[in-house]
Order: C-alpha cells, then structure tokens, then sequence
C-alpha cells in the first residue's frame, strides 16, 4: 500500500436545546398522540431550541465539546464547515458566524446544504482539505433548528424533527493507505433533483419571500431511502477496501426507526451493531449523524480503532455514506 494523508476524528461533541417535547406534549397542540408517533417512527421526544437560539449558537455550543474532547482550542482551527439547511440569516454562512462567535482566526468558513445528508457531504469536502494537507485542524458542524420549518396543523411531519448539533474535529495523520488506517476511508455521494417534490421546503428568497414549511411524502421518501442508502453504504465500503461484515458501528440518520430498521435489514446487519438516538432526538437532519455519532462515544460504545459507517438521505433527493475508522 502506499503512504497517505488521512482525515482522522480527534474530537466529537453534541449539543442539545434544554426544552424536551414529548410526544405528549405535541399531543395537545396536534391530533396526534403517543401511541401513533412512535408506531410509526419510532420517537418518543425531541428537543426544541429557545426563542432567542440560532443556529450557529447550537454549532458554536457543540464546537466548544468537540474541541474539548479533541484537547484543542479555537486557535488551533484553520477550517469551518457547518452543515445546516436552517442557516441564521442568508448570508453570510452559518460558519463565518460560528467563526467569529468562537473566536476563531482568518480560515475559510463556508456552509454544505445538503438537508438530512449534509454532514456526509460535510466530511467528503473537509477530507478534501485534510487529506491534502491543506488544513491542519477543521471543525466540521451539523447544525439544524428544523422545528422553526414545520406547519404545526400537518401531523404528518411537524411530529418528526428536532433541533441539535453535534460536531467533529479532525486532522490529517499518515496512513499505510489501506483500510487498517485510522480516517476517513470511503466516500459515496450522491443527488437525483427530479424527486425534489418528494421533501422539500415550500419557500424561499427568490421565488415567495418567505421561508417556507417542510412538505414531505412519506412513503415514497421511505421507498427510495432503504435503496438509496443502502447503495450508498455498499460504494462506500468498496472505497474504503472493506465488507460491509467488517463494520463495528453502523451510524444511520435518525429519521425513522423503521428506514434504520430496514437498511440494516437489507444489509445484513445486525441490530447490536446500529447506534439509535431517534427515539430522543427525533429527525435534527444534518445534525443526526453527528449527534448519535457522540452518544456512542460518551457511552463508551465506540472506541478508537472501531470502523464506523456513515449514513443518510435528504431533500433534493440527495444521499451518501462515509466509512471511517474512528
């Protein structure tokens, strides 16, 4: 094999809004309940950022727990990615805001808009910089306050999504170029814009002023998800020069139990081996990964050296897997 630079995770952090909603809770607002919520997707809560949250203070709180765990500051940053679909203002970017809000130097700071795989995309571009020796230190976001796009009379999707942010801190180290190395192995990315209309949000600058409400059809959206992901997670996996049998911990989007269930189903994993956080997190998009990726490593699941696969599917339709060994 020969000798390469690879994008290595030194640091994972997560942040959660204190306001816990319960399905319960949403009960009273919506004809819903308990029992219908968590048939169908397997949540039980989600949490929900205050009134006077953005986005970027949800990436700016998970960036501070990701660089703690990494030992690193913000001086030591050279690179900001912040994933998001619910951006704080149009311009500038999420991340030039995280940017200053965390005291960081002079670096390139953009966003990845992606929807529910925007962090995949996320770390495909930061390896893009890491793994050419191009960036030192990145921090890379996903960041969402989805709640803020829901129609709250439409039950069949206000009930699904969170907000959150959860956050990575990686750096390039040298590899033997197989897949025994500690990084990013593997990447498969994809996007097909005829489905648009299958999620989508209605609004937008230029074309109705406004921001709009998230507009999903559920089962086609399922439909495509298991095939989708499941291709996805198969290309990844013969980049990064491994089977899918030789993955420690499969860490999906969390939008419903029932699409984690089913692509881990086709691809033959077993139950054990799949991180779940959406019974508590419900559907934050672009901060899912990142956030269940956290709970598997403060809960000592997940350890250095494990081999990981990213997974995920969103609005446009777009779609990706990363495989990585943590």
């Amino acid at each position: 094999m020969s000798p390469a630079l690879r994008s290595v995770v030194v640091g994972v952090g997560a942040y959660l809004p204190e306001e816990v909603v319960s399905n319960d809770d949403l009960a009273k607002v919506v004809d819903t309940s308990d029992a219908w919520i968590f048939e169908r997707t397997g949540i039980r809560q989600r949490h929900r950022a205050a009134p006077e949250q953005a986005t970027s203070d949800l990436a700016v709180a998970a960036a501070h727990r990701a660089l703690a765990t990494a030992g690193r500051s913000p001086a030591d940053i050279d690179l900001i990615i912040v994933a998001t679909t619910t951006s704080d203002l149009t311009f500038p970017a999420t991340a030039a805001i995280v940017q200053r809000k965390l005291g960081v130097g002079v670096c390139p700071c953009f966003d990845v808009q992606a929807v529910c795989s925007g962090f995949v995309y996320a770390l495909s571009v930061a390896d893009g910089f890491v793994a050419r020796g191009l960036a030192r230190c990145a921090l890379v976001i996903g960041a969402e306050i989805m709640t803020r796009l829901m129609d709250w009379t439409d039950r069949g999707t206000c009930v699904l999504f969170g907000d959150g942010a959860g956050a990575v801190v990686l750096e390039p180290q040298a590899g033997a170029g197989g897949p025994d190395d500690r990084g990013i192995l593997g990447v498969s990315l994809s996007c097909d814009g005829e489905k648009q209309d299958l999620l989508y949000v209605d609004g937008g600058p230029t074309t109705t002023g406004t921001i709009g409400h998230l507009r999903m059809q559920g089962r086609e959206v399922f439909r495509h998800a298991v095939v989708n992901i499941s291709d996805a997670v198969l290309k990844a996996a013969e980049a990064a020069q491994i089977g899918v049998q030789d993955i420690d911990w499969f860490i999906p989007h969390q939008a419903n139990q029932r699409i984690l269930d089913g692509v881990a189903r086709r691809l033959g994993l077993p139950p054990e081996k799949v991180i779940c956080t959406v019974s508590q997190h419900a559907n934050t998009s672009a901060a899912s990964i990142p956030l269940a990726l956290a709970a598997g490593v403060e809960d000592g699941r997940i350890r250095q050296g494990d081999l990981l696969m990213l997974e995920a599917m969103g609005g446009g339709l777009t779609w990706g897997a990363v495989a990585l060994r943590f």
